[in-house]
């Protein structure tokens, strides 16, 4: 079966630390799904969020567009509608444009373009976590993070967020075979799916089957230890108030609980990888589509003493991106890229004119990358949520941050 245009996967996780996928996972991960994508893919080892928090992380690589543009600063922030998403650029260009799972808009729209949304998403969009301004360094306690996601790490059998990943996967699956249905049809749209998942995000537990690939991981340790309060950076110490650090006393074993419990999560999520590619196989599509592997942003995942995200380092801005399609050499670039870079780039792949698309985004395509060509520009981040004070502004260039 042949397309003029490629249809496209894309799956998108939550908080996967792409220090973990230095040329796909890391030897120690139980992923066999993800380790083959990853052998016909073009990877990205040094891609970066635009910004280390789920909402506006997931805006600006829906548009392209940094935060200071979206003004989506924090996950209580308003994704306005006259922004244009990849999804409108594509459905524009004539796909059908489809969501199953986790987008984190907050506000009426939650579609932004696109055409259906296969399931509900997770977070609330009612503004319901919108923090007070006239109340600085105020904890909103029902939504900031805590560890008790560490002191509470362990085997569980069923969550909520199992619960929506496996409705997530199941929708898409069925969503996969429906394309399937016309997919020899001479006049049929080409389709763009993103599947969106909340795994490996906290709190950090597993089923059984998964919690037990890890019994003896050699990762379960922190390579950089825990660094005390006053030896930390400005920013780390308040990361350390906001999230209610003081509060707990976190030993060793709950910290490799935790990991393992990370870990655990990044097989079931592999999994549900694996059901994908296999309805793409079975059907005959998988020669037609070009897939997209990719993060919102990371997890510190108790280095230097910390956890979850919202800070600069790279355990908490580096996250995996992967491209693979028929089209597509399996290389290894090292260059500075951005989750940014994704909306131009599947621009650029369906054929549209790029001239139209510059002006909306902050991102280039990675296509001149996978030709062997240089990039010389540097990775910009923003960061003015949780924790922060002020606005924070990271440049990633070459091997410098």
């Amino acid at each position: 079966m042949t397309s003029k245009r490629p249809n496209f996967l894309i799956v998108m996780v939550d908080q996967l630390n792409g220090t973990l996928f230095p040329d796909g996972p890391a030897d120690f991960l139980h992923a066999p799904h993800l380790k083959a994508l990853a052998a016909s893919s073009a990877r990205f080892k040094n891609n970066y969020t635009a910004s280390p928090l789920c909402a506006p992380g997931r805006a600006a690589f829906m548009s392209g567009q940094l935060p200071s543009r979206t003004e989506v600063y924090d996950n209580a922030a308003e994704f306005a509608s006259s922004i244009p998403t990849y999804a409108h650029h594509l459905r524009a260009a004539g796909y059908h444009t489809c969501l199953s799972g986790k987008m984190h808009f907050v506000g009426p729209d939650q579609l932004h373009g696109f055409e259906e949304r296969l399931t509900t998403d997770i977070y609330p969009a009612d503004f319901g976590w919108t923090p007070d301004y006239r109340k600085p360094g105020e904890r909103i306690d029902w939504w900031y993070h805590n560890l008790g996601s560490v002191t509470g790490a362990g085997v569980a059998e069923i969550t909520n967020q199992m619960e929506y990943d496996d409705e997530v996967a199941f929708h898409a699956v069925q969503k996969l075979y429906d394309f399937a249905r016309v997919s020899d049809d001479a006049a049929r749209r080409p389709w763009c799916l993103t599947v969106s998942f909340t795994h490996p995000h906290d709190p950090y537990v597993a089923r059984r089957r998964y919690w037990d690939l890890y019994e003896d991981c050699p990762a379960l340790e922190p390579e950089v230890g825990f660094i005390p309060y006053d030896e930390q950076d400005p920013h780390s110490q308040r990361l350390y108030r906001a999230s209610d650090y003081d509060s707990f006393d976190i030993t060793g074993e709950q910290i490799r609980r935790a990991r393992r419990g990370y870990f655990a999560s990044i097989s079931y999520l592999d999994d549900k990888v694996g059901e994908l590619l296999s309805v793409l196989e079975r059907t005959r599509m998988l020669d037609d589509t070009i897939i997209l592997f990719c993060s919102d942003h990371g997890d510190m995942l108790g280095e230097r003493g910390l956890w979850f995200k919202m800070c600069f380092f790279e355990g908490s801005a580096r996250v995996p991106l992967m491209i693979a399609g028929k089209d597509i050499s399996a290389i290894l670039i090292d260059a500075p890229v951005s989750n940014l870079d994704v909306v131009p780039t599947l621009c650029d792949l369906a054929g549209i004119d790029m001239s139209a698309i510059a002006p909306w985004t902050d991102g280039q395509s990675l296509l001149p990358l996978l030709d062997g060509k240089t990039r010389a520009e540097p990775v910009l981040m923003e960061y003015a949520a949780e924790g922060s004070n002020a606005p924070l502004v990271a440049i990633c260039e070459g091997r410098y941050k």
